[in-house]
């Protein structure tokens, strides 16, 4: 499986970016699939999850301080995965990566996943 994320950009306060992560190589539909980012000097963050839950139903977990401002979605058609950002502030600076695995996911950490696109950077000015 390849990864590929993009949608990255610099934005002011307040705005919004949605992100895209491609996959190839195989369908990803039953994948547990998530982004990440890494701040400068930072280590990689959990953001968001997505996971199969049987049929067409997928779940969604976040991190606590993001909830209500991203959401992550995925188009099993297009082998795709999103995450919508919204209210952007500038801690929200990063180079945000998208993650897959075809095994469950217990937690969120990023040893989890097997598959890693190659990142995006989102650059948000105040």
């Amino acid at each position: 499986v390849q990864l590929q994320a993009s949608g990255g950009g610099s934005v002011q306060a307040g705005g919004s970016l949605r992100l895209s992560c491609a996959a190839s190589g195989r369908s990803v539909s039953t994948y547990a699939m998530s982004w990440f980012r890494q701040a400068p000097g930072k280590e990689h963050e959990f953001v968001a999850v997505t996971t199969w839950g049987g049929g067409s139903q997928y779940y969604a977990d976040y991190a606590d301080s993001l909830k209500g401002r991203f959401t992550i979605s995925r188009d099993s058609a297009k082998n795709s995965m999103y995450l919508q950002m919204n209210e952007l502030k500038p801690e929200d600076t990063a180079v945000y990566y998208c993650a897959a695995t075809s095994g469950a996911v217990v937690g969120n950490s990023r040893w989890e996943y097997k598959h890693w696109g190659q990142g995006t950077l989102v650059t948000v000015s105040s």
